[in-house]
Parts: C-alpha cells; structure tokens; sequence
C-alpha cells in the first residue's frame, strides 16, 4: 500500500453512504481496510461489482454474524486495528456483540467511529432517514433551490458526504492523533446534522448579522446575485459566474461586453433582480464555447457547467489527472494530493484479494478460517 496511511488498520462494518465514502477515502490514502458484510440476501442492488466505486481498494469478508465464532472472528480483526467504523441504527453493533464496550476492552486504542443521520441520541436517533432528512433538519435543504421553487436536492453530496463521511473521516484521524499520546482509544459520534449545520457555519454567522434571509434566491451565494449564479447559452448549455471581488466583477462586465451604468452598483441588492435579467439576454448571445473562449482562464470567475461525461475531459482536469480508469470504470481519482507520499491508483472493489485471503493478511489463523468455512459463517 502506498499514501499517506500506509500501515493504518480499519474494520469497515459494511453499510450505505458515508460509511463506504469514508472507508474509500482511508483506503485510497493507503490504509489497510478489510469490509464486513452480510451474507448476501439476494435482494437488487442499485449498483455492484466493478460499478460500486465507493467500495474500491479494500477486500470485503461476508461473515454471518449470528454465529459465535464469526464475531469471535470480527474481535480478533478489531484487537489488531487501529480503527473502526461502522453506520447501523443505534444499538445494532451492541445487539451484535461488537458495541464500543466490547470492543474496546479487546482493544483499548480503539478509535470506535459511529456514523449516523441523527447521531447516537436524541429524539430521532432511532427513526430512519436518508440525506434529503438529515440536511432538511439544518437550515441547509431550505436555503437551496429558485425562490419560486420547492428547495432542491443536493444529490446526496452534503449530508453523506460532506456532513457525514468527511466529518467522520475527519473524526477518526483526530481520535487516531489523540491515541498516539494518551494510549487510549475513544468513540467518534459523527451525525450527519451535526456535519452538516457545521458546513452551515458561514451562513448562520451572516443570518446574525442580518446579511442573509430565510428567502432562496435573494442572497449572495444562493443565486441571488446576478453576478454569482448560472446563465443558459445560445446552445442551451450553461456557464456559472462568481465574479464577487470588486476587480473581478470589472473584468467579468469588461468581457462580456456591458458598458450599462446600472451595473456599477454591484451589491446593490434591490437591483439584483434587473441586473439578473439583463445578464441572463447577455449570456444567450453566444454558445457556451464562445463564452469559454472569451472568459475561460481570466479572473473573471467563470466556468462552464459541464455534465457527467463532459467533465472527465475537460482539459485542466485531464492535466491535473483527476479521473482514473479501474475495469474499464472511469472514476474520480484520489484526493487531495501528497507531495511526498502520494496515493497510488486504487484497486477495484474487493482490492485484488478474497476475504478469505484479507482473514490471512490480517493474521487470522488456518484454523479459524476453516472453522468458519465449516460452520458456513463465510
């Protein structure tokens, strides 16, 4: 393994979202990451095999965790890692015999990440919920979307990925940085509320300060602004502004062309509106090339919106190499970048290894594992 964690141990507890997003992540960087799954039940799946990309670079074990002997098995894994995490419901590692107090005392460095929606307690804790849940509860689904419209999904990129998987990858290398000087280990419980309120951060501290309102669409970075926003082309493709420095409004209206003196008030909230509408006649007189052409590499604040196929081909992230090719699967490579211990290319699902073969690298003995082959825990 190469990267920044090479020689880093975690048990991944296999779930959905943010905890696969963060395991890749360790994973890419180089830790040594084995994924427990469930036997298969046989039920569809939206994605698998060489497609699932978030299950990349680490072997995964399907071990029937009912039986006594695998989560014997699962404990003797945890007493030889560094880290844990897991994204169950409150109460199911314990109900499984593999709750923090349990684990632990197998091994005391233990960092114990939990990854949930709500968090480990309060009133909704037990209650299911998918990303669109968990960012409606912070502020931040409202503030997304037209003034006209209902608030838009974000994808799932704030609240598993962002709110969630970051925050607990975060969360755990704090925990890991803390165990090199106490000796002890510690359980990280990461809500994807709580990440998410927390990426949230600037935009309560200009609501105290009266310089954001509860209306879409009428702030400065909420597509309020007419210089910070997206404009459909003459093709019907799109190009975003974000030209908010006084200098780079300047350039951007000396490029496209606008001599109009009611643009010279930028922050001039109440002229937003207009301002909107008249830069929107602008940008529907050229394509999105010509728009690029003109403005692409200025400090103008400009980029074209690109979709899923464009954007792997897009010159400066073919140059920054920001897309890798796994199984004929293009993907986005790791991030961020080392100078001195940079990430190899990850491996597919599954890593190149068996489970059976990952119970062997982590020090399993023969014995159990044909004792679990026996008992058809694997």
């Amino acid at each position: 393994m190469t990267g920044p964690l090479a020689g880093l141990k975690v048990v991944e507890m296999a779930g959905l979202g943010p905890g696969p997003f963060c395991a890749m992540m360790l994973a890419d960087m180089g830790a040594q990451v084995i994924r427990i799954e469930r036997p298969s039940t046989g039920a569809p799946q939206i994605v698998a095999g060489k497609f699932d990309v978030t299950t990349r670079g680490r072997p995964a074990l399907a071990i029937d965790l009912r039986q006594p002997v695998a989560v014997e098995t699962v404990l003797e894994l945890i007493a030889g890692a560094d880290a844990l995490i897991e994204g169950f419901r409150p109460g199911v590692m314990e109900r499984l015999g593999l709750g923090p107090e349990v684990c632990l005392a197998r091994n005391p460095k233990l960092v114990y990440g939990r990854i949930t929606g709500w968090g480990q307690h309060g009133p909704l804790a037990k209650a299911a919920g998918h990303d669109i849940n968990y960012i409606a509860l912070t502020g931040a689904l409202h503030a997304m979307g037209r003034p006209d419209e209902a608030p838009a999904p974000p994808l799932n990129l704030v609240g598993d990925y962002g709110g969630g998987a970051m925050m607990l990858g975060f969360g755990v290398m704090c925990g890991l940085f803390e165990a090199q000087r106490s000796g002890k280990g510690q359980v990280i419980d990461a809500a994807m509320t709580d990440g998410t309120s927390l990426l949230a951060a600037m935009m309560y501290g200009l609501k105290a300060a009266g310089a954001w309102s509860n209306q879409r669409g009428e702030n400065l970075l909420d597509g309020g602004a007419h210089f910070y926003d997206t404009y459909a082309c003459a093709d019907g493709k799109f190009v975003s502004v974000g030209a908010i420095e006084p200098q780079f409004y300047a350039l951007l209206l000396e490029r496209c062309g606008i001599a109009d003196p009611g643009f010279e008030a930028q922050n001039d909230t109440a002229r937003w509106p207009v301002l909107k509408l008249r830069m929107a006649d602008v940008f529907r007189t050229r394509t999105r090339d010509e728009w690029c052409a003109l403005l692409e590499g200025t400090d103008a604040c400009f980029a074209p919106v690109l979709d899923w196929d464009e954007a792997p081909q897009h010159p400066h992230n073919l140059a920054r190499e920001a897309f890798v090719s796994i199984d004929g699967v293009l993907q986005p490579a790791p991030a961020p970048r080392f100078s001195r211990t940079p990430a190899g290319v990850p491996t597919g699902p599954g890593g190149g290894m068996t489970g059976e073969a990952a119970l062997r690298d982590w020090g399993v003995s023969p014995e159990t594992i044909a004792s679990l082959r026996a008992s058809r825990a694997i």
